[in-house]
């Protein structure tokens, strides 16, 4: 099954149709991203799994509040790693996370213009 970067319906619901909720929703996540991602690639290379666990956790709560279940699944990945103290294939799990939150970025633009002020 093909997931949907967003999970536009399900957000939607979960904000309780508030479409400037959702968009702030976004704007938070995006605000908050940057910091959360190199947090992630330090504790990575420090090999600090307390912190890979917990920032990934933090993601992918994040995540699921905009319904943005492909990063979510990728931050369950990282959370998994981080307790399970080991870091096989963390860096091409960090690519895919780069390569999730690129494509997250792009839809989100594309809501905001569905569902943002005219």
């Amino acid at each position: 099954m093909n997931d949907p970067i967003i999970d536009v319906p399900e957000l939607l619901e979960r904000v309780q149709d508030d479409k400037e909720l959702m968009l702030e929703l976004f704007d938070i996540f995006m605000e908050d991203f940057p910091g959360k991602r190199q947090q992630l690639g330090e504790a990575i290379k420090e090999k600090n799994f307390e912190n890979i666990r917990g920032v990934a956790h933090s993601v992918k709560g994040a995540s699921g509040n905009i319904s943005a279940k492909l990063v979510r699944e990728v931050c369950m990945k990282l959370e998994m790693m981080g307790k399970n103290n080991t870091l096989d294939g963390a860096e091409a799990v960090l690519v895919q996370l780069d390569e999730e939150y690129a494509k997250l970025t792009e839809q989100m633009q594309l809501v905001r213009k569905e569902y943002g002020p005219a």
